[in-house]
């Protein structure tokens, strides 16, 4: 297969519906969808089985116990589940466009990360959304979005399905090129180099310390937020801490000021089970 998707998951059933929906009708069916869960119930397990018929692949479910906020943790686990060698992070509360898996695989290149970014909803318009409207595609049409609560504003160019005007603004964007856990992908073995996701990180930043030991081994980021398009769902951040994001930044200032490629607790303590 050309890609395996990770979609990290806790506790979050009907966004995680709507997105595997936006997987099931995707352009480019040569793909696995590998759920990264962090603790949910059966419940997601329940929809997850729900789904195991919509894809060319069977879903692999990756679980572990709950035991507070351990997205690296089940990150690592979920890459080392993986049957193939280029990989697709994003999120379960992220709708892809049916032509995401497509762009990512067309924007692949050996020596980069591809960085792509998301179109945030406000919680009205999360919910408008049904099934129908991602199979259909409604949802990825500005004046959909605008008369179901959107405002309206420049960010709806992120939405461009006009390739020529996506590809300059991906040139044109001050946004940096970094690694964004709901919308990035890279090649397995230069995962595998830096030994994955780092989980002495706690929630902020812990994407990004990725792609910052990525650029320390020499990889190399492409823009493509216009090119690969998604829909955020809103939810609510209970996980946030003062603590653990000064607890983040010093571990990523390390890093820089070091230029650490590889970190101690990452994927390897899983290689041998």
């Amino acid at each position: 297969m050309k890609l395996s998707v990770i979609i990290t998951t806790y506790n979050s059933e009907e966004w995680l519906q709507k997105v595997l929906v936006g997987y099931s009708v995707q352009t480019e069916p040569n793909f696995e969808v590998v759920i990264a869960d962090d603790g949910s119930t059966e419940k997601t397990k329940a929809i997850i089985e729900s789904f195991q018929n919509q894809f060319k692949f069977p879903i692999v479910h990756v679980w572990q116990e709950d035991n507070g906020f351990q997205k690296c943790k089940i990150l690592n686990k979920a890459i080392l589940k993986t049957n193939s060698d280029y990989l697709l992070f994003t999120d379960g509360d992220c709708i892809p466009r049916k032509d995401f898996v497509a762009q990512h695989l067309k924007h692949q290149e050996e020596g980069y990360f591809l960085s792509g970014g998301y179109f945030k909803l406000p919680m009205e318009t999360s919910q408008e959304i049904s099934l129908e409207n991602i199979q259909k595609q409604d949802c990825f049409s500005i004046s959909w979005l605008i008369k179901n609560g959107v405002s309206k504003t420049f960010k709806l160019s992120k939405l461009t399905k006009i390739s020529i005007f996506a590809a300059f603004m991906n040139w044109l964007t001050p946004t940096k090129r970094t690694f964004n856990g709901h919308n990035t992908s890279c090649f397995m073995k230069d995962l595998v180099a830096v030994n994955g996701f780092n989980e002495e990180m706690q929630y902020g930043g812990l994407d990004r310390e990725v792609g910052e030991r990525l650029f320390n081994f020499g990889i190399l980021s492409k823009q493509i937020r216009y090119s690969a398009v998604c829909l955020h769902l809103d939810h609510k951040r209970g996980y946030a801490t003062p603590e653990t994001w000064e607890k983040n930044n010093a571990i990523r200032n390390f890093n820089k000021k070091h230029n650490v490629t590889f970190i101690e607790n990452g994927l390897s303590k899983y290689l041998n089970q």
